[in-house]
Protein backbone atom coordinates (compact mmCIF):
# COMPACT_ATOMS: atom_id res chain seq x y z
CA UNK A 1 0.00 0.00 0.00
CA UNK A 2 1.40 3.48 -1.14
CA UNK A 3 0.66 6.77 0.62
CA UNK A 4 1.70 9.54 2.29
CA UNK A 5 1.73 10.91 5.61
CA UNK A 6 1.42 14.96 6.09
CA UNK A 7 1.13 16.61 9.76
CA UNK A 8 0.51 20.09 8.99
CA UNK A 9 1.54 22.16 11.88
CA UNK A 10 0.61 25.90 12.76
CA UNK A 11 2.71 27.61 15.70
CA UNK A 12 0.19 30.32 16.10
CA UNK A 13 -2.45 28.02 18.11
CA UNK A 14 -5.14 29.86 20.01
CA UNK A 15 -5.38 28.23 22.91
CA UNK A 16 -1.17 26.78 23.16
CA UNK A 17 1.14 28.94 21.20
CA UNK A 18 3.95 27.67 19.81
CA UNK A 19 2.19 23.96 20.52
CA UNK A 20 4.48 21.84 17.68
CA UNK A 21 7.32 22.91 20.12
CA UNK A 22 6.27 22.47 23.37
CA UNK A 23 8.45 19.80 25.39
CA UNK A 24 7.42 15.93 26.23
CA UNK A 25 9.95 14.19 27.61
CA UNK A 26 12.50 15.99 26.00
CA UNK A 27 11.47 16.27 22.22
CA UNK A 28 8.98 18.75 20.77
CA UNK A 29 5.66 17.32 20.16
CA UNK A 30 5.88 17.56 16.57
CA UNK A 31 8.96 14.99 16.66
CA UNK A 32 6.30 12.37 18.46
CA UNK A 33 3.95 12.54 15.75
CA UNK A 34 6.34 12.44 12.87
CA UNK A 35 8.03 9.56 14.88
CA UNK A 36 4.65 7.78 15.19
CA UNK A 37 3.90 8.25 11.68
CA UNK A 38 6.71 7.14 10.39
CA UNK A 39 6.29 3.63 11.82
CA UNK A 40 3.25 3.48 9.63
CA UNK A 41 3.06 2.25 5.99
CA UNK A 42 3.60 5.61 4.60
CA UNK A 43 6.08 5.71 1.59
CA UNK A 44 6.84 9.18 2.59
CA UNK A 45 6.28 11.36 6.35
CA UNK A 46 6.08 15.22 5.47
CA UNK A 47 5.71 18.22 8.43
CA UNK A 48 3.80 21.25 6.81
CA UNK A 49 4.05 24.42 8.43
CA UNK A 50 4.01 28.08 7.83
CA UNK A 51 6.95 29.12 10.36
CA UNK A 52 10.60 29.28 10.44
CA UNK A 53 11.04 28.22 14.04
CA UNK A 54 9.29 24.54 13.66
CA UNK A 55 10.73 24.12 9.71
CA UNK A 56 14.25 24.29 11.69
CA UNK A 57 13.28 21.88 14.91
CA UNK A 58 11.72 19.32 12.15
CA UNK A 59 15.09 19.35 10.26
CA UNK A 60 17.06 19.21 14.06
CA UNK A 61 15.61 15.89 14.22
CA UNK A 62 16.09 14.39 10.55
CA UNK A 63 12.51 14.74 9.44
CA UNK A 64 11.44 15.98 6.31
CA UNK A 65 9.36 19.41 6.32
CA UNK A 66 7.68 21.38 3.62
CA UNK A 67 7.15 25.41 4.37
CA UNK A 68 4.03 26.73 3.00
CA UNK A 69 1.90 29.74 2.75
CA UNK A 70 0.65 31.45 5.85
CA UNK A 71 -2.34 32.46 4.26
CA UNK A 72 -3.97 29.17 4.17
CA UNK A 73 -7.77 28.63 5.95
CA UNK A 74 -7.26 25.41 6.83
CA UNK A 75 -4.77 22.35 7.18
CA UNK A 76 -6.66 20.67 4.06
CA UNK A 77 -5.51 23.69 1.58
CA UNK A 78 -2.01 22.62 3.32
CA UNK A 79 -1.78 19.48 2.78
CA UNK A 80 -2.88 20.77 -0.92
CA UNK A 81 0.00 22.71 -1.36
CA UNK A 82 2.21 19.74 -0.35
CA UNK A 83 0.40 17.79 -2.43
CA UNK A 84 1.32 20.11 -5.90
CA UNK A 85 4.98 20.68 -4.38
CA UNK A 86 6.03 17.09 -4.17
CA UNK A 87 4.39 16.71 -7.98
CA UNK A 88 1.50 13.94 -6.56
CA UNK A 89 -0.85 12.53 -8.94
CA UNK A 90 -4.45 12.85 -8.31
CA UNK A 91 -4.55 8.98 -7.33
CA UNK A 92 -2.25 9.23 -5.09
CA UNK A 93 -3.18 9.00 -1.52
CA UNK A 94 -2.18 11.02 1.24
CA UNK A 95 -3.22 10.59 4.81
CA UNK A 96 -3.44 14.27 6.86
CA UNK A 97 -1.89 13.43 10.51
CA UNK A 98 -2.85 16.33 13.36
CA UNK A 99 0.34 17.84 14.64
CA UNK A 100 -1.47 18.02 18.10
CA UNK A 101 -1.47 14.12 18.45
CA UNK A 102 1.85 12.31 19.74
CA UNK A 103 -0.04 9.44 20.61
CA UNK A 104 -1.60 8.87 17.43
CA UNK A 105 -1.45 4.80 16.87
CA UNK A 106 0.37 4.12 13.65
CA UNK A 107 -2.64 1.33 13.15
CA UNK A 108 -4.85 4.14 12.45
CA UNK A 109 -3.13 5.53 9.86
CA UNK A 110 -2.31 2.33 7.23
CA UNK A 111 -6.15 1.77 8.28
CA UNK A 112 -7.88 5.02 7.05
CA UNK A 113 -5.28 4.61 3.81
CA UNK A 114 -6.12 0.95 3.51
CA UNK A 115 -10.35 2.36 3.85
CA UNK A 116 -9.84 5.17 1.01
CA UNK A 117 -7.36 2.36 -1.60
CA UNK A 118 -10.77 -0.10 -1.16
CA UNK A 119 -13.17 1.85 -1.37
CA UNK A 120 -13.15 3.74 -4.83
CA UNK A 121 -16.30 5.72 -4.60
CA UNK A 122 -15.45 7.75 -1.96
CA UNK A 123 -12.88 10.45 -2.09
CA UNK A 124 -12.41 10.84 1.49
CA UNK A 125 -11.57 8.10 4.24
CA UNK A 126 -12.40 8.66 8.09
CA UNK A 127 -12.41 7.26 11.46
CA UNK A 128 -15.13 7.35 14.15
CA UNK A 129 -15.27 5.22 17.58
CA UNK A 130 -18.74 4.60 19.80
CA UNK A 131 -20.34 7.31 22.20
CA UNK A 132 -20.59 5.54 25.34
CA UNK A 133 -21.19 8.17 27.72
CA UNK A 134 -24.18 10.45 27.74
CA UNK A 135 -22.08 13.35 28.59
CA UNK A 136 -20.15 13.59 25.53
CA UNK A 137 -23.21 12.61 23.34
CA UNK A 138 -24.41 15.83 24.06
CA UNK A 139 -21.15 17.86 24.32
CA UNK A 140 -21.07 20.14 21.41
CA UNK A 141 -16.85 19.48 21.32
CA UNK A 142 -17.15 16.07 20.19
CA UNK A 143 -18.62 15.77 16.73
CA UNK A 144 -20.63 12.57 16.24
CA UNK A 145 -21.13 10.79 12.13
CA UNK A 146 -24.22 8.80 10.98
CA UNK A 147 -23.22 6.86 8.18
CA UNK A 148 -25.39 4.40 5.75
CA UNK A 149 -25.38 0.70 5.32
CA UNK A 150 -22.48 1.30 3.19
CA UNK A 151 -20.32 3.02 5.66
CA UNK A 152 -20.51 6.21 4.05
CA UNK A 153 -21.06 9.41 6.19
CA UNK A 154 -24.80 10.93 5.73
CA UNK A 155 -23.91 13.79 7.99
CA UNK A 156 -21.32 15.42 10.57
CA UNK A 157 -22.94 17.33 13.85
CA UNK A 158 -21.44 19.28 17.05
CA UNK A 159 -25.26 18.53 17.33
CA UNK A 160 -26.40 14.94 19.42
CA UNK A 161 -27.10 12.68 16.73
CA UNK A 162 -29.02 10.34 16.21
CA UNK A 163 -32.02 11.60 17.98
CA UNK A 164 -33.75 8.84 19.16
CA UNK A 165 -37.49 10.66 19.23
CA UNK A 166 -39.09 8.19 21.84
CA UNK A 167 -36.77 7.20 24.47
CA UNK A 168 -35.26 11.05 24.85
CA UNK A 169 -38.68 11.72 25.31
CA UNK A 170 -38.73 9.93 28.48
CA UNK A 171 -35.41 10.96 29.76
CA UNK A 172 -32.32 12.39 28.17
CA UNK A 173 -29.99 11.09 31.41
CA UNK A 174 -29.54 7.39 29.78
CA UNK A 175 -28.16 6.89 26.43
CA UNK A 176 -30.59 4.35 24.86
CA UNK A 177 -28.86 0.75 24.15
CA UNK A 178 -29.86 1.10 20.34
CA UNK A 179 -28.55 4.80 20.00
CA UNK A 180 -24.86 3.36 18.57
CA UNK A 181 -23.88 6.87 18.12
CA UNK A 182 -20.07 7.95 17.01
CA UNK A 183 -17.17 9.77 17.45
CA UNK A 184 -15.26 11.09 14.66
CA UNK A 185 -11.99 10.61 14.80
CA UNK A 186 -10.05 13.43 13.15
CA UNK A 187 -7.87 11.88 10.68
CA UNK A 188 -8.64 11.52 6.72
CA UNK A 189 -7.08 10.08 3.94
CA UNK A 190 -7.42 11.88 0.83
CA UNK A 191 -7.37 10.78 -2.84
CA UNK A 192 -4.92 14.68 -4.37
CA UNK A 193 -7.74 14.60 -7.30
CA UNK A 194 -10.50 15.76 -4.41
CA UNK A 195 -7.76 17.99 -2.59
CA UNK A 196 -7.16 19.83 -6.15
CA UNK A 197 -10.82 20.27 -6.21
CA UNK A 198 -11.61 20.92 -2.83
CA UNK A 199 -9.58 24.52 -3.00
CA UNK A 200 -12.17 25.54 -5.42
CA UNK A 201 -15.04 25.30 -3.90
CA UNK A 202 -16.27 28.42 -1.43
CA UNK A 203 -17.09 27.49 2.17
CA UNK A 204 -20.24 25.81 2.37
CA UNK A 205 -23.38 26.94 4.28
CA UNK A 206 -23.22 23.99 6.82
CA UNK A 207 -19.50 23.94 6.98
CA UNK A 208 -19.93 28.02 8.18
CA UNK A 209 -22.70 26.62 10.87
CA UNK A 210 -21.07 23.96 12.30
CA UNK A 211 -17.52 24.80 11.87
CA UNK A 212 -16.62 21.24 10.24
CA UNK A 213 -14.47 21.44 6.97
CA UNK A 214 -15.70 17.76 5.83
CA UNK A 215 -19.47 19.30 5.27
CA UNK A 216 -17.38 21.34 2.79
CA UNK A 217 -17.01 17.58 0.84
CA UNK A 218 -20.53 16.68 1.29
CA UNK A 219 -21.98 19.49 0.30
CA UNK A 220 -19.96 18.97 -3.07
CA UNK A 221 -21.68 15.58 -3.30
CA UNK A 222 -18.41 13.69 -2.76
CA UNK A 223 -18.73 10.38 -0.34
CA UNK A 224 -16.54 10.28 3.09
CA UNK A 225 -16.23 6.94 4.21
CA UNK A 226 -16.03 5.72 7.66
CA UNK A 227 -14.91 3.22 10.16
CA UNK A 228 -14.74 1.73 13.24
CA UNK A 229 -10.94 2.77 14.55
CA UNK A 230 -9.25 0.12 14.55
CA UNK A 231 -7.83 0.49 18.64
CA UNK A 232 -8.24 3.30 21.04
CA UNK A 233 -7.38 6.93 19.67
CA UNK A 234 -5.91 9.45 22.51
CA UNK A 235 -7.50 12.93 22.49
CA UNK A 236 -5.24 15.51 21.03
CA UNK A 237 -3.45 18.89 23.08
CA UNK A 238 -5.59 22.08 23.04
CA UNK A 239 -4.71 23.26 26.18
CA UNK A 240 -1.78 23.19 29.12
CA UNK A 241 -4.29 20.53 30.71
CA UNK A 242 -3.96 18.41 27.82
CA UNK A 243 -0.01 18.95 27.77
CA UNK A 244 -0.22 18.50 31.21
CA UNK A 245 -1.78 14.97 30.83
CA UNK A 246 -0.41 13.45 27.75
CA UNK A 247 3.53 14.16 29.27
CA UNK A 248 2.52 11.77 32.06
CA UNK A 249 0.83 9.07 29.37
CA UNK A 250 4.14 9.35 27.86
CA UNK A 251 6.44 8.96 30.44
CA UNK A 252 4.26 5.87 31.34
CA UNK A 253 4.86 4.31 28.06
CA UNK A 254 8.51 5.19 28.33
CA UNK A 255 8.57 6.82 25.00
CA UNK A 256 11.25 8.96 26.30
CA UNK A 257 14.91 9.91 24.37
Amino acid sequence: MSFYAIIPARYASSRLIGKPLQDIAGKPMVQHVYERASESQAVKVIVATDDARIEQAVKDFGGEVCLTSANHESGTDRLHEVAQKYALTDDDIVVNVQGDEPLVPPAIINQVAANLRENTSASVATLSKPILCRDDFFDPGIVKVICDAQSMALYFSRAPIPWARDEFAQSTEVLPENLNAQRHIGIYAYRVGLLNRYVTWPVAPLEKLERLEQLRVMWQGESIHVEDAVCDVPSDVDTEADLIRVRKLVEQQGLTP
